[in-house]
């Protein structure tokens, strides 16, 4: 075994281990707050969408204290304004000029809550932020913390009060997860255990955000084979070429899908991508990105998707 894959092996302990702590507080998710650290460490941003109530903000506060990340929580209502979230220049008498104050964007780890309950232009006030980890503001333009990562909730659009979110908002997340209803011996678990609230204060972190942005350095190094590449291209011009689907995705989500794999494979402990990895994070890259011509009774987005692009060959 190489230096660098017994790095990989080192640090990948250190992130099962956070894993394994926060499952603790999250009960029977494992699975995704492992997609959720797939993200984090891609270098991407998150969006949740399930229905009030499942855990979504108690995981995103989870995943601050483990990382050690300053944490700002915004609850997005129909009278938010950008400036409620980005900042503002206040005039200050005293000295005779306007300061800025910055909003709860300046920060490593952002929970923005219920993002769909917020006007379009609202959101839009997101898309800077996200895409390039900065905010222009009175002409002047602000780098935001790092890392920085953004966990976004939405509940379903088909409750009252939402907005959707346009596709240029989508394309601002790597992936989207659902966490649906836990499984009934780990509800049980819940009602008897203590307070979520209290278990969140006890949390002692496990990193620090340099540490973070080291691991995120690591991830871009993970090899992927030519093989792989053809392998993602295909998907690309499949999603293009199908009458499933109203458009195909875009070379941004091809980045995002290889990224995103890169990312599983160090989860798994090795410094190279199989179409394993692809096939594993696939379904929460797309399924926010593609929109189906026709739903079918019975069967979610996501399995729709996933049977689909089993018929791309796998090399």
């Amino acid at each position: 075994m190489n230096k660098k894959q017994t790095d990989v092996k080192a640090a990948n302990y250190q992130v099962k281990e956070l894993i394994q702590e926060a499952s603790k507080v999250i009960l029977d998710k494992e699975d995704k707050i492992e997609l959720a650290m797939a993200c984090l460490l891609a270098g991407g941003h998150l969006l949740i969408e399930d229905l009030p109530g499942i855990g979504k903000t108690t995981l995103a506060k989870a995943l601050a204290r483990h990382l050690g990340f300053e944490f700002q929580r915004v609850q997005c209502t129909n009278d938010l304004l950008p400036g409620d979230i980005l900042g503002v220049s206040v005039y200050e008498r005293n000295q005779g000029s306007f300061v800025f104050h910055p909003g709860p964007i300046f920060s490593q780890l952002v929970l923005v809550d219920e993002i769909n309950r917020a006007t379009p232009k609202t959101q839009s006030g997101l898309l800077e932020a996200m895409a390039e980890g900065q905010v222009s503001l009175d002409r002047n333009t602000r780098p935001l913390p790092k890392p920085f990562f953004v966990i976004a909730t939405q509940n379903p659009q088909e409750q009252a009060g939402t907005y959707p979110l346009p596709e240029s908002q989508l394309d601002r997340f790597l992936m989207c997860l659902n966490l649906h209803y836990p499984s009934r011996a780990a509800e049980s678990n819940l009602l008897k255990g203590g307070d979520r609230k209290n278990l969140l204060n006890d949390i002692i972190p496990l990193f620090e955000p340099h540490k973070v942005i080291e691991l995120q350095n690591m991830v871009r190094t993970v090899h992927p084979a030519e093989a792989l590449i053809n392998y993602i291209q295909d998907i690309l011009d499949f999603s293009r070429q199908s009458k499933h689907f109203q458009t195909g995705l875009s070379p941004r989500a091809g980045l995002a899908l290889l990224r995103s794999s890169q990312s599983w494979a160090f989860l798994q402990g090795r410094n190279f991508v199989l179409p394993e990895d692809v096939q594993a994070v696939l379904p929460w890259v797309v399924v926010h990105r593609l929109r189906l011509t026709e739903d079918q009774p019975g069967v979610t987005k996501n399995d729709t998707i996933t049977n689909l692009f089993r018929e791309v060959p796998v090399p």
